[in-house]
């Protein structure tokens, strides 16, 4: 399998002690009226229209935070010989703050034997993690001595709990979470059960960076501009979060919420290692959805999952697809799905598509012939997922289609022998849109709890 790295912290005697609850919630109301508001901005002259060179930088810059953020979640390296930097000081003074949630058993007993403890800590703290009562703080892992406790508080050591922050529920049993972060930044998580010739399921869809910079211009997500990467622990926290507010397991988790999954695959793989091995959901039940960033297909290839590759086209042809997709222009369709077929050869996964219908823009019989010849002469026509578009607020443009012309679309896919299923219709009234419930939120500071 791919390797990995082992956890990244250990528990310092010197380290600064973190500042207990009592005080951070007196702070936090001390200084309620200038906490900065949430809401994500665009940067700075990024607009509507066409892919350029600003774009193009933000997504780099999106890629390195992702390194950035993956390194802050493994063990740092060996001190070395040579005289540290001031930096180096300065982050031995005031360590950052290390997160158990996320990690594996093997790295959470590497974890406990670094810091002194006997391997089987290491299993007590998974148990504690992912158990059936998911701790929330240090102060939770009751299996461990007080002095522990107290010393990987002291060490800056943190579970990596989000709060819950507002849950928007419809009939229907979907619930929509709005996760507040320790930067208080939210993001959405959405659990959707179902049940399938007797079995009960329950599928998470999750976020994986707080916004997105890929400006696809019918995504309410993309509407709230980019802010930052999740890391590991927040990704694997939003399935632990609709596990509790279910009261059930979570059975399928899919990479389809806030974000592009691949501009942040370091810390998607680390979260994807984690839902499997010890939140309990198998591989092959984990589908990762991409709208398609250049050399990111090679790189998840690399990595051997079993999981599901979902390529977001939204558009048979170049031309329609850069208009609704800007980021199209600096990966043009066929260089895409050229990849995803050195991807199924790499892999031996098919890659399933994704097409969201917009009423009078891509839903024609000519668009559904179009997109199945395409798929037809690429050897790619193992599956398209149809997806009936919800209205986004400032996308006025785009309309859902008629029930007619859904399914007429499907059924021209599948007389050309293009396996499609639409995509049922769920949480309506609960800010269906991705990216809806967060930007209904943070149109008004968030105020500190």
């Amino acid at each position: 399998g791919r390797p990995r790295a082992p956890p990244r912290a250990r528990v310092l005697p010197s380290a600064r002690p973190a500042p207990s609850a009592h005080v951070c919630r007196a702070a936090a109301q001390e200084n309620a009226a200038a906490v900065e508001p949430t809401q994500v901005p665009r940067a700075k002259g990024v607009q509507d229209g066409e892919w350029n060179d600003l774009d193009a930088r933000l997504v780099e810059e999106s890629q390195s935070d992702a390194r950035a953020t993956y390194e802050r979640s493994i063990l740092a390296a060996a001190p070395s010989a040579t005289t540290p930097s001031a930096d180096d000081l300065l982050r031995s003074l005031a360590p950052a703050k290390f997160h158990l949630l996320g990690l594996t058993t093997a790295e959470l007993k590497t974890f406990a034997q670094e810091n002194g403890l006997p391997a089987f800590r290491g299993k007590q703290l998974r148990d504690h993690l992912y158990g059936a009562t998911p701790a929330r703080t240090v102060d939770d892992l009751t299996t461990l001595p007080k002095s522990v406790r107290e010393a990987l508080k002291a060490a800056n050591v943190d579970i990596g709990r989000s709060v819950v922050h507002h849950v928007a529920a419809a009939a229907d049993g979907t619930a929509k979470l709005l996760l507040r972060l320790a930067d208080d930044r939210v993001v959405e998580t959405v659990g959707i059960p179902a049940t399938e010739n007797g079995k009960h399921r329950l599928t998470a869809c999750v976020s994986s960076q707080v916004g997105c910079p890929m400006r696809c211009t019918f995504c309410a997500t993309g509407k709230g501009g980019f802010a930052r990467n999740l890391a590991p622990h927040e990704i694997v926290d939003q399935v632990v979060s609709l596990e509790e507010h279910f009261g059930t397991r979570v059975t399928n988790v899919v990479f389809m919420g806030m974000g592009e999954p691949l501009l942040n695959v370091p810390n998607v793989l680390r979260a994807h290692d984690a839902l499997n091995r010890e939140v309990g959901i198998g591989a092959r039940h984990i589908t990762i959805s991409t709208v398609g960033v250049r050399g990111s297909l090679e790189r998840l290839a690399a990595a051997k999952l079993q999981s599901t590759l979902a390529v977001s086209l939204h558009a048979p042809d170049q031309p329609l697809r850069e208009s609704l997709i800007p980021s199209a222009k600096a990966y043009p369709l066929n260089d895409l799905l050229d990849d995803c077929e050195q991807y199924f050869v790499a892999t031996g996964r098919r890659v399933t598509f994704e097409y969201t219908l917009l009423a009078g823009v891509n839903d024609s019989p000519e668009h559904a012939e179009a997109l199945a010849r395409l798929l037809y002469t690429k050897k790619l026509a193992s599956h398209v997922n149809l997806i009936p578009y919800n209205a986004v607020d400032d996308a006025e443009q785009f309309q859902r289609p008629t029930r007619a012309a859904v399914h007429e679309f499907r059924d021209i896919l599948e007389e050309m022998n293009v396996p499609a299923s639409i995509r049922q219709t769920r949480g309506l009234e609960a800010a269906a849109a991705c990216g809806q419930l967060r930007n209904a939120f943070q149109k008004d500071p968030i105020v500190a709890a």
